[in-house]
């Protein structure tokens, strides 16, 4: 039976994680690692000037379950390093409350974790939904998550990918499932002032995603838009591959 971890960035009261821990008991053994507040932001961020305290929570439908006062990459670190006593055949992320495709994946805690389980050598998976809903109906998406996970199980990923894996909101039932590259785009964003009642400014991060190629058939935010699962494979490795490019900044 193979052994899949699970984790997110919503925290380990996020129903997108009590969800994908139900479908995935059907694949094999579950354990959970998830932190205990949303860590949404947080990329690949480590805890490096504080301890981390790791609790055993109580099984969730067979699933053992911890929560950490960390990121989801410590999730994911401390679960494989310290908590488990063999290695994961998977590391499943999610499934997050929001997207993130396109340039999402770069801050996506998400996707920190599924790049995390990435570097370990050991295929990951992060899975989202475009709803920011707490209460999002996440039942379109169980079948989806369930058929990549065992396929992923069954055919493995090559060395140094992981795959985001993006699910519209607003579907019974999608029209199919594609692999596609990411959107290019920018989040045209910038930070509000306020005050607070003592008069001191303080700021929040508003803005929108502005989506540079719309008419893309194959990119996730068109997918998305028209009712497909997104699946991007994602590269661990972020070398620009033409290095002669930059013979200039070389010794001579």
């Amino acid at each position: 039976m193979p052994l899949i971890l699970v984790t997110n960035d919503d925290s380990i009261n996020a129903k997108g994680v009590h969800e994908l821990i139900r479908v995935l008991l059907k694949i094999g053994e579950v354990v959970c690692v998830c932190p205990e507040m949303p860590q949404s932001g947080m990329s690949m961020a480590l805890t490096v000037n504080s301890p981390l305290m790791v609790k055993r929570l109580e099984d969730y439908h067979g699933a053992k379950m911890y929560k950490v006062n960390g990121t989801p990459v410590d999730c994911v670190k401390i679960a494989v390093d310290n908590l488990l006593e063999r290695r994961p055949d998977i590391v499943v992320s999610g499934i997050n409350h929001g997207s993130n495709a396109a340039i999402n994946v770069v801050y996506s805690g998400t996707m920190g974790a599924a790049f995390e389980g990435c570097a370990y050598g050991i295929p990951s998976i992060g899975f989202s939904l475009t709803s920011h809903d707490e209460n999002a109906d996440f039942t379109p998406c169980l079948p989806v998550v369930e058929n990549l996970v065992k396929l992923t199980l069954e055919n493995g990923l090559p060395e140094g990918v992981c795959l985001n894996v993006n699910m519209p909101k607003g579907y019974a039932e999608y029209k199919g499932i594609r692999v596609v590259k990411g959107c290019k785009g920018r989040w045209d964003d910038h930070y509000v002032e306020y005050t607070d009642p003592a008069r001191r400014p303080f700021y929040w991060l508003a803005g929108k995603y502005v989506n540079e190629e719309p008419e893309n058939t194959n990119t996730d935010e068109w997918c998305l838009a028209n009712g497909y699962v997104s699946v991007v494979p994602v590269l661990l490795e972020r070398t620009y591959p033409n290095l002669s490019e930059f013979k200039w900044i070389s010794d001579k």
